[in-house]
C-alpha cells in the first residue's frame, strides 16, 4: 500500500482542511463538495484525510462494519452475537465515475433469488464505505441516477437495494466528500444543496507559496516513506485533536443567541429550505469542539455561514456560488445580541483550521473581454438580394444579452442509447420497461415475466419435482428500458455585420442564453462555434459546462462580412471529432442566423453544399431565424430546407409562443 501525502504537508488551502477537518469531529454536518481548477491539491488533501480518522472496531466477519457495541438490527450478516471484534483504520472508498448502480449500492443474485429463494447479495462501494470516506472525484460528471441514490444513502444513513421484489438494506453511515472542476459541467442546485459544505480552491499566486508547493511535492516523490515520516508529529497531533474534538462534541452548548443569527442569516440570503439553518447548527457546534470550546461563538457561526451558505446561493446555472460577506457581518451584528457569549458577532476572529494558517482569501473574478467599439458598416445590396457589407465592415463591442425565456423543447429523432439526460428519447437502464432481451454481461435489470417464460417450457426436461422454478442462466431476460439521453448541442452563432444591424444581437444572445438554460437542465453537452468576418472560430469545444458557453456568448463582438459556409464547415468537424470521441452522444444542430451568406465567390452556393452535408448524415438541425423588419427574404428557411431541418423565429422559439415545434422537426426528418 502506497504512502499518502500528509495532510499537515499541504500547502495552503485551509478551508478546505477545515472544512474536512469538521466533518471528521462530526460526520453529521453532511461531507463536504470541493469545486476548484486543476491542479489545486483537492484529491490529495482527500486522500491524506484518512490517515488522520480514528480507527474503527468492527464484528469480526460483517462485510457491513458493524459496530460491536451497537450492531445493526438489520445488517444482512447479522444477527450478531457478543464477542469476537476487530479494530481497523477507516476505509477510505473511491467511487469511479463510471460506476455502475450495482457496483454502488451491491447487487442481488436473480437466479439464486428465484430458484432457491436465498437473499444472496453482494456488498457494494456504500458498503464498503460505512463508517469511513466515501470519495467521488468529478461528482459532476457522475450519471444523475448516481448522484440521487449516493445522495439518499448519506442522508439517511442507509442503502436500499430493490429488484423484483427482494430486498435488501444496511447501514451505510460515511463522510462523503466530492470533488469537482466546475468548467467541466455543474451540479443541479437541489444537489448542490445535498452537500452539507463547499469549498473553493485556487492555486496560490504568491511565489514563495508556489516555490513551496514544488519543494514538498518534490520530496515526497523521492521518497515517500521518509517524507511521512518527517511529518508524523503534527499528524498524530491533528489526529489526537480530532479525537478530543470528537469527545467534546456532545458537551458543547449552541445558545438561544447563536441559533436566531443563524435563523437570520439563512433568512437574510433567501436559502431554500431548512437545511442550510441545520448544517450551520451543526457546523458551528463543530468548530466550537475543534478549538476547544463547549459554548459556540458568533465568529463560530460567521466561518459556518462561509461553508455552508454559498453553494445554497446558486439559482441557475450562470449564478456564481459565492457569499456577500458585508451583508453577513450586518446580519450577524443585528442579530448578535446577548446570548451568555459576550461577543459580539463582528466576526474578526476566525477559528483555528489547525496547522496551517486560517482560512485563505476567494480568488478575484477574471475582467470580461471588452470589444473596441467599433461601429459596424452599413450593408448594402450583395449577391442573391442579400445586403453586403461594404469594405467589410468593422467591430462592434459585445452586446448584452437579453433576458432569456424558457424555450420550447428541440429534440433529435428516433430512438439513441447516448448518456442520460433529458432530451431525446435513448434505451437507458432507468425508464419504462418497452420488452426484453438476453443479457449482455452482468444482469442489471431482470424482466421477470419474459424469464418465466423462457424457463417454463423446459422444466419437466430439468426434472422440476417441488413447486420452485428451475431457473438456468439461459432462461433470464434483461428489461429493455425507454427513458431520455443528453445529446450534444452545437450551436452555430452568426456575428458578422448584417446580424449587429438593428441592434439584434441583444435579442439572438437571449435566445441562445435561453438554449442553453434549456440544455443545462437537459443535462446535454454544449459547443459554440461562432462566424464572422472572414472565418469561423471553435469559440467553446464541446463540454458539460454550460456557465463556459455563456461567458464566451456574453463577450461575442459582432462585425464584418458573413461566411455562412465556413461556420458551417466549422461545425462539422466539430461534430466529426466528436463522433470519434463518444459515438453514442447524438447531436443536434442549433443555427443562429438570419441567413445571410456573404464574401469570397460563391457565397450562397457553397453554404448550401456546406449544409447539405449535415443533410447526408442524418443530423438533426434546427435555424433560428433572426431576420426582423417588414420585408423578410426568407433566406433562414432555405437555409433549413438545405440543412433537413426546421426554422423557427426568434418568437417562436418562446415556450408560450408555438406548438409542436418538437413535431415539425421530426416529419421534416422523416420526410427527408
Amino acid at each position: 500500500m502506497s504512502t499518502p501525502f500528509p495532510f499537515t504537508a499541504v500547502v495552503g488551502q485551509d478551508d478546505l482542511r477545515l472544512a474536512l477537518l469538521l466533518n471528521a469531529v462530526s460526520p453529521a454536518v453532511g461531507g463536504v463538495l470541493v469545486r476548484g481548477e486543476k491542479g489545486t491539491a483537492k484529491s490529495t488533501a482527500v486522500r491524506a484525510l484518512s490517515a488522520l480518522m480514528p480507527e474503527v472496531d468492527v464484528v469480526s466477519g460483517c462485510r457491513f462494519s458493524c459496530d460491536p457495541d451497537a450492531p445493526d438490527a438489520g445488517c444482512p450478516d447479522g444477527p450478531h452475537a457478543p464477542g469476537a471484534f476487530a479494530s481497523r483504520p477507516a476505509r477510505m472508498v473511491e467511487l469511479p465515475v463510471g460506476a455502475s448502480e450495482d457496483r454502488l449500492v451491491g447487487a442481488l443474485d436473480i437466479e439464486r433469488a428465484l430458484a432457491e429463494g436465498v437473499k444472496a447479495f453482494e456488498p457494494g462501494l456504500l458498503a464498503d464505505a460505512h463508517r469511513g470516506i466515501l470519495y467521488v472525484d468529478e461528482v459532476n460528471l457522475l450519471h444523475d441516477h448516481l448522484v440521487d441514490l449516493l445522495l439518499d444513502a448519506a442522508a439517511m444513513g442507509a442503502s436500499y437495494v430493490e429488484r423484483e421484489g427482494v430486498s435488501v438494506r444496511h447501514a451505510a453511515r460515511f463522510l462523503l466528500v466530492g470533488t469537482m472542476n466546475p468548467e467541466e459541467g455543474e451540479l443541479r442546485p437541489q444537489l448542490l444543496d445535498r452537500f452539507g459544505l463547499t469549498v473553493e480552491v485556487a492555486a496560490s499566486r504568491e511565489p514563495d507559496q508556489r516555490v513551496e508547493v514544488v519543494r514538498r511535492r518534490l520530496a515526497y516523490d523521492d521518497d515517500p516513506a521518509g517524507f511521512a515520516a518527517r511529518w508524523a508529529d503534527e499528524e498524530a497531533a491533528v489526529r489526537a485533536r480530532i479525537v478530543a474534538a470528537r469527545e467534546l462534541l456532545p458537551s458543547v452548548r449552541l445558545g438561544d443567541g447563536a441559533l436566531r443569527q443563524i435563523a437570520a442569516t439563512c433568512a437574510a440570503f433567501e436559502v431554500d429550505g431548512m437545511r442550510a439553518d441545520i448544517v450551520m447548527a451543526r457546523t458551528a457546534t463543530a468548530l466550537a469542539a475543534w478549538a476547544g470550546r463547549t459554548e459556540v461563538l458568533a465568529e463560530d457561526v460567521r466561518q459556518a455561514a462561509l461553508l455552508a451558505l454559498p453553494h445554497r446561493r446558486r439559482r441557475n446555472p450562470f449564478d456564481a456560488p459565492g457569499l456577500d460577506e458585508d451583508k453577513l457581518d450586518e446580519t450577524l451584528e443585528e442579530f448578535g445580541g446577548s446570548d451568555g457569549d459576550g461577543h459580539d458577532g463582528d466576526g474578526d476572529d476566525d477559528p483555528d483550521p489547525g496547522p496551517g494558517g486560517g482560512p485563505g482569501g476567494q480568488p478575484e473574478p477574471d475582467d470580461a473581454p471588452q470589444g473596441d467599439g467599433d461601429a459596424a458598416a452599413r450593408p448594402e445590396a450583395g449577391e442573391g438580394g442579400q445586403p453586403q457589407p461594404s469594405g467589410g465592415g468593422g467591430e462592434q463591442s459585445p452586446a448584452r444579452a437579453a433576458e432569456p425565456f424558457r424555450t420550447k423543447v428541440l429534440s433529435v429523432p428516433g430512438l439513441g442509447e447516448g448518456a442520460a439526460g433529458r432530451r431525446s428519447r435513448a434505451r437507458t437502464e432507468h425508464g419504462r420497461t418497452t420488452g426484453a432481451r438476453r443479457p449482455r454481461g452482468a444482469l442489471t435489470k431482470l424482466h421477470l415475466a419474459a424469464t418465466v417464460q423462457a424457463a417454463a417450457p423446459h422444466q419437466r426436461a430439468r426434472g422440476r419435482s417441488g413447486p420452485g422454478l428451475v431457473v438456468r442462466r439461459d432462461d433470464l431476460r434483461q428489461a429493455t428500458r425507454e427513458g431520455r439521453e443528453g445529446n450534444l448541442v452545437l450551436f452555430v452563432v452568426d456575428a458578422s455585420g448584417s446580424m449587429a444591424a438593428r441592434q439584434r444581437m441583444s435579442a439572438v444572445k437571449g435566445a441562445v442564453l435561453s438554449l442553453l438554460l434549456d440544455a443545462y437542465q437537459r443535462r446535454d453537452k454544449v459547443g459554440l462555434v461562432t462566424f464572422r468576418g472572414s472565418a469561423a472560430d471553435v469559440a467553446l469545444p464541446p463540454t458539460s459546462s454550460v456557465d463556459a458557453a455563456a461567458v464566451r456568448l456574453e463577450s461575442l463582438p459582432t462585425g464584418g462580412r458573413t461566411p455562412l459556409a465556413a461556420g458551417l464547415l466549422r461545425a462539422h468537424e466539430v461534430l466529426r471529432v466528436e463522433r470519434l470521441r463518444d459515438p453514442a452522444r447524438r447531436a443536434l444542430v442549433v443555427v443562429v442566423t438570419d441567413g445571410r451568406a456573404t464574401g469570397g465567390p460563391e457565397p450562397v452556393a457553397l453554404a448550401g453544399r456546406a449544409a447539405r452535408l449535415f443533410a447526408a448524415e442524418g443530423t438533426a438541425s434546427v435555424v433560428v431565424d433572426c431576420e426582423s423588419g417588414p420585408v423578410r427574404l426568407g433566406l433562414a428557411g432555405r437555409l433549413a430546407g438545405e440543412l433537413g431541418g426546421t426554422a423557427v423565429t426568434l418568437d417562436e422559439l418562446r415556450a408560450d409562443s408555438i406548438a409542436g415545434l418538437v413535431k415539425d422537426v421530426q416529419a421534416t426528418r422523416r420526410a427527408a
